[in-house]
Formats: C-alpha cells, sequence, structure tokens
C-alpha cells in the first residue's frame, strides 16, 4: 500500500498541477487573442465566434473536472488509512491524523485548481460575447 500513498502524494498532485498550468497557459492566450483582435476584420459573424471560442472548453472541462480528480485523490487517501489501521491492527491516532491530512490535501488541490479555472471560464467567456455584440453593433445586426 505504500505505492498508493505515492500516488496520492505524487501522482494526484502533478495531474491537479498540470491542470492548472494548462488552465493558465490557455487563459493566457485567450486574453492576449482578444486584446489584438480586430473585429472589424471579420465578414462573418460565425467565424468570429468560433475564433473567440477556441480552446475555452479546455478550461471548463478542467474546471469542471479538478474537484474529481482531488476527490479521487481523497479516496485514495482514505482507502490507504484505512489498510494501513487493518494492516497494523492498531489505531494509532498519529497515523489515522496523517493519512486523513493527505487525503484532504488532494481534495483541497482539486478546489484550487477548480476555482480559478471555473472563474477565468467565465471572464473569457463573457469578453468573448462582448466582442461578439461590439461586432453586431458595428455591422449592423
Amino acid at each position: 500500500m505504500e505505492f498508493l500513498h505515492y500516488v496520492v502524494d505524487y501522482g494526484v498532485m502533478a495531474v491537479l498541477l498540470l491542470m492548472s498550468v494548462v488552465v493558465v497557459a490557455v487563459a493566457i492566450e485567450r486574453k492576449l487573442f482578444y486584446t489584438r483582435l480586430q473585429v472589424a476584420s471579420y465578414a462573418d459573424k460565425k467565424t468570429l465566434e468560433l475564433q473567440l471560442t477556441k480552446r475555452l472548453h479546455i478550461i471548463a472541462t478542467i474546471g469542471s473536472n479538478a474537484p474529481y480528480i482531488g476527490l479521487l485523490g481523497t479516496v485514495l487517501g482514505i482507502m490507504l488509512t484505512f489498510s494501513t489501521i487493518g494492516d497494523k491492527g492498531l489505531a494509532d491516532t498519529g497515523q489515522i491524523m496523517s493519512g486523513l491530512a493527505l487525503a484532504l490535501k488532494a481534495t483541497a488541490a482539486g478546489l484550487l485548481v477548480a476555482i480559478p479555472a471555473v472563474v477565468m471560464y467565465n471572464f473569457l467567456t463573457r469578453a468573448a460575447k462582448e466582442l461578439i455584440l461590439e461586432w453586431e453593433i458595428s455591422n449592423g445586426r
């Protein structure tokens, strides 16, 4: 069961770290694209909308799934704790608390990835809608 400890401590945390890096990278790329965008250069609203919403699904997917990755770490951490208790045949409070702390760390990390991802998605979606409205106003539609 030592393997499970490393999966929770390093595997789940590494996945969540990677997810957070992807979210930040995509959000920065989209924001830079929005600031450089010339709305008037698009003749078709659908083409503009397609360009504005490109890669936003990545942020939304990570924002909605990061808590589940954290929950997976929580479940694995609790399983590890119960397995340790069962193997040793005693209820050492220190071991129980360290196992539960490991589990809660995964949950917190999942939330720390998900919450900013959802906020970034909402800000970027709003910015895209504003740019589409700007295009509609300038084109009389």
